[in-house]
């Protein structure tokens, strides 16, 4: 069995507020959404908006105050104008700027946006991890990951 990362579950104060900023980000919900949960196609991976209660409810933990959960999530585009279109572009659609666009030490160029409710954003362009036709990072060779050993 190999791991793999098939969906990230972002707790939202109110699914249908989330759902409508990241549809104005250009993201289509899938058919398979419903009004207490939405999904979303990210390439490989699937974005879902649920209820932060509910979701707490169902791993069986605490729901505690929003604040810095230690988790950025990445996105990675094509070039440094890509990265301010991005981030312009989550602003506009309701959510908050949270560091612009700039040269980063590691040699790339990133900013962050928060969502609605508050998750990280990383949208980043990273001239050492190209991205191939279909958009997706594409890591070099000599980086092996542990899950695909076997």
């Amino acid at each position: 069995m190999q791991l793999r990362l098939s969906l990230v579950t972002l707790g939202v104060t109110d699914v249908a507020h989330s759902r409508r900023f990241y549809e104005a980000m250009g993201l289509k919900a899938s058919t398979a959404s419903q009004d207490e949960v939405a999904f979303f196609q990210l390439g490989s991976v699937v974005l879902a908006l649920f209820g932060r209660s509910a979701l707490a409810a169902d791993a069986g933990v605490a729901d505690s105050s929003p604040g810095f959960s230690g988790i950025a999530l990445a996105w990675n585009v094509a070039s440094e104008r890509d990265v301010d279109a991005a981030l312009a572009k989550a602003a506009a659609s309701g959510g908050r700027l949270v560091k612009p666009g700039q040269k980063v030490f590691w040699g790339g160029y990133s900013g962050y946006f928060a969502d609605p409710d508050g998750h990280l954003w990383e949208v980043a362009y990273n001239p050492f991890f190209p991205l191939d036709e279909t958009g997706r990072v594409s890591l070099p060779d000599d980086v092996e990951s542990p899950a695909s050993t076997s």
